[in-house]
């Protein structure tokens, strides 16, 4: 729906040299595709190393799935600054092996690669992520013994990928694709248990270009004109505000308890970004988070425990968070990939200062996003999602 609704926004704009009407996209080059990708599955926790109801490693996968994207005309404002990119929306389905124990999983994702080494008009090395749900997972989980999944606690997790793929032209209409493809699935510290599923497989894939009518060629004039106005440097200023629900899990007299229910949180982010060319983009930004399951402990009602464990209502300063980060980001048409680094001066007692954050801005408008990102402490410690609205100044 998203990537849908950008379409129209990125399809026209007063520069192009190809003008559309609004909700026309013959100035759009359109592909469908499939793939197939054996994987390999890494043991990275106990129910994928063998403590499961079969007594056997999970240690493979399978997936095949179609796939629809687009790229700009090559003529267009976008064709020109960004050549090769493409986006879409792809389905596809996967099964682990054993079978049974992790369930068949099917995904349904957004992506986007493009270009990175031409190596001739044919040949090129691309890059590709993909960021979607996936859905259907086994999920059944003891927490009073260790013999089911503790890799996935929920019918349907985020689905995760990046992958660097060799494409080559058989011909006009025709390619052909190969390449190592690392995906993660996690539900987000949504539910516990949370250890996830990690993946390394080998794409394979083709795909057949619609033909289209256009045979004009780039106007080199305007190509340079472009060009030098999308790398031009200039300050951009990022307002975010984000909710989500997070599961916590914390030690009341060394015992580890996972409390019931969820907990809000929320934040905001406010960055000032300094844009180095069309691709780049790096500055700091103001962080602030408010979490309720943060700080508990202290306020722990002495005497409850498992599922009627209480806590008295911490006050509202002991669960607020406030730091500063460093922002990288990687910009295309419609979405950019936002990667930050940061510390919390201010944080509840026991809580983790060091954080880390991934995030996915999609523009529905140009100054208009919608975020949908993760934060970590300390590079491994699943923290919370962040999925929000932002606008651009």
């Amino acid at each position: 729906m998203l990537l849908a609704a950008s379409i129209p926004a990125f399809g026209q704009t007063k520069n192009d040299s190809i003008q559309m009407p609004s909700g026309n996209f013959k100035g759009l080059e359109w592909r469908i595709g499939a793939e197939v990708s054996p994987a390999y599955v890494f043991p990275t926790n106990a129910y994928l190393k063998g403590s499961n109801e079969y007594g056997d490693k999970i240690k493979a996968a399978f997936s095949a799935g179609i796939r629809a994207d687009f790229s700009f005309n090559e003529c267009s404002k976008w064709g020109i600054l960004y050549n090769g990119a493409y986006q879409g929306l792809g389905i596809d389905w996967s099964v682990f092996t054993p079978s049974g124990l992790l369930g068949n999983p099917a995904s349904v994702f957004i992506y986007q690669g493009a270009p990175v080494i031409r190596f001739n008009k044919r040949l090129s090395l691309d890059y590709e992520w993909k960021f979607g749900a996936a859905i259907g997972w086994s999920y059944i989980y003891d927490k009073d013994g260790n013999d089911y999944n503790s890799a996935i606690s929920t019918a349907a997790t985020a689905r995760m990928s990046i992958a660097a793929k060799i494409r080559y032209r058989l011909s006009r209409d025709w390619s052909i694709s190969a390449g190592i493809e690392g995906t993660h699935f996690s539900n987000g510290n949504t539910s516990y248990p949370n250890a996830g599923v990690n993946t390394l497989s080998l794409a394979i894939g083709f795909a057949y270009t619609i033909p289209s009518h256009n045979s004009k060629e780039p106007d080199p004039l305007l190509s340079a004109r472009l060009s030098e106005e999308a790398d031009r440097g200039k300050w951009l200023f990022d307002f975010m505000a984000y909710g989500a629900w997070r599961k916590r899990g914390i030690n009341i007299t060394g015992q580890p308890q996972i409390l019931p229910g969820n907990f809000g949180v929320y934040g905001a982010e406010f960055s000032f970004l300094r844009k180095v060319n069309r691709y780049l983009t790096f500055g700091p930004a103001i962080d602030f988070m408010h979490d309720e399951s943060a700080g508990l402990k202290d306020y722990w009602a002495d005497g409850t425990y498992g599922d009627q464990i209480k806590f008295y209502r911490p006050p509202y300063d002991k669960q607020m968070s406030l730091g500063a980060s460093i922002h990288a980001e990687l910009t295309m048409p419609i979405f950019t990939i936002n990667a930050g680094i940061g510390y919390d001066f201010l944080k509840p007692q026991g809580e983790e200062r060091f954080f880390q954050t991934l995030s996915l801005k999609t523009f529905v408008t140009k100054n208009l996003y919608i975020n949908t990102g993760y934060r970590l402490g300390n590079f491994k410690d699943p923290q919370n999602l962040m999925l929000g609205l932002g606008i651009r100044f």
